[in-house]
């Protein structure tokens, strides 16, 4: 065949995900056949007028995905259909759609180079012994440097950022210095289970309030606020387990109410990488003095890492309040962890593994569409880590029974419910599966469960 030379898309994104995302057309389309011989990444760069690491990027891209097969001293070829097919016959278990991980492959091909690296560094054993109260200095600047480029927040300060053992603790640190145990906390009607778990052990009293197509509304946080007295709200901007997205208009409202009531606001910002592109401004930077920000780098890079981010708000001792809580709960914030993650922000690798995570949800989220149909609301993102999937409770929960006897696992439908909510579904997670074939044959037996629940309610079966 012809020397291969991608048709690239005009966009913003990384010129290695266009060239994956071509190629992977290409496939699809047929126009590259099982085990044709790829240009060299030499002769590719050459041939679009980029630089050849970036041709190196987008092949190991598309050797995670299975369309392409390396070989020392031969070159890059087309995978195999029974290759790119292979770990579906393979695969043990339940297909995992319950949890809301990133795809592995992109951080773990970064870990040995990072560890490598780390080695040569002359001051790595200090990093056995505890770090300053608030974490490493160059933790926390090349955190801010992150958030900078990841949750559109260019002049955060990184003095007053606060590293933490992943994003679950600063939770607890936030909430903890903002309110005591047993006080009220105002919640969407569905939520992360993570926060239900913190109530439970710290017996905070959750409120819920109502939701729409762009999550908490105005109207209901006023109400839930008036009603139960309540002066600390969760948020999530970039909703879980919905995947709603708050417009900027709905912020500055959320805000407004905030500042009426005089609440203070716990941000979770955790999913906002994947939806940077939409230039949407965290709470935390409309009003600064009244919201804890919360990020991590679970969702993002890796959840092993256990590296978390709490901004408390600006003026009075919150910051104090902030470090005493994780002292009680912690002692000090991680160190290991946080320095892989310090090493992956500054020379890099950070950014290319989320673009890689960013490029393959969106397939994931595309295919999913797809399959699912109008049975899925339609996230604002492209790289939607999770969709949705309304439902009543009743239904919800027998349509996760039904997938699970098919070899399927969800999200427990109970387990997002705030009790007296009213916001029901199943929550479909993309990222855990281990592969795109895998995860396609996951979706279209839930789908099949799906039908089988109408049909059943039509008496057809």
């Amino acid at each position: 065949m012809a020397e291969w030379r991608p048709q690239i898309e005009a966009g913003d994104g990384y010129i290695h995900e266009r060239i994956a995302a071509a190629l992977q057309a290409d496939v699809a389309r047929g126009l590259l056949a099982p085990g044709a011989k790829l240009p060299t990444h030499r002769r590719l760069a050459e041939l679009l007028g980029v630089g050849v690491g970036a041709v190196t990027k987008a092949y190991a891209a598309a050797e995670d995905r299975g369309l392409v097969t390396a070989h020392v001293g031969r070159g890059s070829f087309i995978a195999q259909p029974a290759a790119r097919g292979a770990d579906v016959a393979s695969h043990q278990g339940p297909i995992d759609l319950a949890h809301n991980l990133p795809p592995a492959a992109p951080a773990r091909a970064r870990l040995a180079e990072a560890l490598g690296r780390l080695r040569q560094r002359g001051d790595l054993l200090t990093y056995l012994d505890y770090p300053p109260t608030a974490g490493a200095e160059a933790h926390r600047r090349a955190a801010s440097g992150w958030l900078a480029a990841t949750a559109n927040w260019p002049d955060l300060d990184w003095r007053q950022l606060i590293v933490t053992s992943g994003a679950q603790q600063a939770f607890a640190v936030a909430i903890g210095a903002a309110c005591r145990p047993g006080a009220s906390v105002i919640v969407e009607a569905a939520s992360f289970t993570g926060i239900k778990a913190l109530a439970a052990h710290m017996d905070y009293r959750l409120v819920p309030a109502g939701m729409d197509a762009e999550g908490l509304t105005p109207d209901a946080l006023d109400e839930a606020a008036a009603r139960s007295g309540a002066r600390v709200a969760y948020v999530l901007p970039v909703q879980n387990p919905t995947a709603r997205i708050m417009s900027l208009a709905r912020r500055q409202a959320i805000v407004e109410i905030a500042r009426k009531r005089d609440l203070l606001i716990v941000e979770d910002d955790l999913y906002g990488a994947y939806a940077s592109e939409l230039g949407l401004p965290p709470l935390a930077t409309l009003a600064p003095e009244r919201v804890f920000y919360v990020s991590g780098l679970s969702k993002s890079l890796a959840p092993g890492l256990r590296v978390g981010y709490c901004v408390p708000p600006t003026g009075g001792d919150w910051r104090d309040r902030s470090l005493s809580a994780l002292r009680a709960i912690a002692f000090s914030p991680p160190s290991l962890g946080a320095l892989v993650a310090t090493q992956w922000i500054e020379d890099g690798a950070a950014a290319d593994i989320l673009a890689a995570h960013r490029s393959e949800l969106a397939d994931r989220a595309r295919l999913a569409l797809e399959i699912l149909g109008p049975m899925a609301e339609r996230p604002a993102n492209r790289a939607a880590t999770h969709l949705w999937l309304p439902m009543s409770e009743l239904d919800a929960e027998r349509a996760a029974a039904r997938a699970l006897r098919d070899g399927v696992e969800v999200t427990a439908p109970s387990a997002p419910f705030i009790p007296g909510g009213h916001e029901y579904g199943l929550r479909v997670c993309l990222g855990a599966a281990p592969s795109l074939e895998i995860l396609e044959q996951g979706l279209r037996t839930l789908s099949r469960a799906l039908s089988e629940g109408a049909d059943r309610a039509l008496g057809m079966v």
